[in-house]
């Protein structure tokens, strides 16, 4: 069995990064509107993968629900990669043989780019990673088993999962995708974002609407 592993942090505390560019009530809408066009691609998938939503927000857990999702409740999110890597346990348990881990914030993502690392799915051991546009981390992980090795979010982490992955002797194969590549974790990744016009509807609409293209502009000035 196949599955999709989506972490969501409390949106309430989202994006510190850009605490220097927008409020934090700013960067709760836009979290928020970069998980729903990341919702909306995984449920346009024409397969029938089965998706996770791990998360401490209770919010989220219901939205996940009413799309029929499985749910993983957190008290509390110690840290992305320990999250990730406690509920890939408990999918392998139920059963669950390959296990896509995506983040919440990449709007651009159509659910063809989803299909297309699926497409490239190794038989096991072995994993599928989509580097992030710096090229340094790790914006998709596909492993199979879904506990095929520990995971390393953060600065670096496609070097270290491709290191597990070797010390593993696993095979692991780097995919690169445009529109899975671009997250936003600080303000470079939000004028990249902002300049976009292949955007989601709710990201997009939220840019609009708090102006992101004109203060970008004004702040790379």
């Amino acid at each position: 069995m196949h599955a999709i592993l989506i972490p969501v942090k409390d949106l309430s505390r989202a994006k510190q990064r850009l605490a220097g560019t927008m409020p934090q009530a700013e960067r709760t809408r836009l979290a928020r509107a970069m998980l729903n066009d990341v919702f909306a691609a995984v449920a346009r998938m024409r397969s029938g993968i089965a998706v996770y939503v791990v998360s401490s927000d209770a919010q989220v857990l219901a939205e996940a629900r009413a799309r029929g999702w499985e749910c993983l409740s957190e008290t509390a999110q110690h840290s992305e990669s320990r999250s990730v890597d406690d509920a890939s346990r408990i999918c392998a348990a139920r059963g669950v043989t390959a296990l896509l881990r995506l983040p919440i914030d990449i709007p651009l993502v159509r659910a063809a780019d989803i299909e297309a690392v699926w497409a490239a799915c190794p038989a096991a051991p072995g994993s599928v990673l989509v580097p992030s546009r710096s090229g340094s981390g790790t914006n998709a992980l596909l492993r199979t088993p879904p506990d095929l090795f520990p995971s390393h979010f953060g600065p670096g982490s496609l070097g270290k999962h491709l290191d597990e992955a070797g010390r593993r002797r696993a095979y692991a194969r780097v995919l690169r995708n445009a529109r899975i590549a671009l997250d936003v974790d600080d303000e470079g990744d939000l004028r990249a974002l902002a300049s976009r016009r292949d955007l989601g509807d709710h990201t997009a609409a939220v840019l609009r609407d708090l102006r992101i293209r004109r203060r970008s502009a004004s702040a790379s000035s």
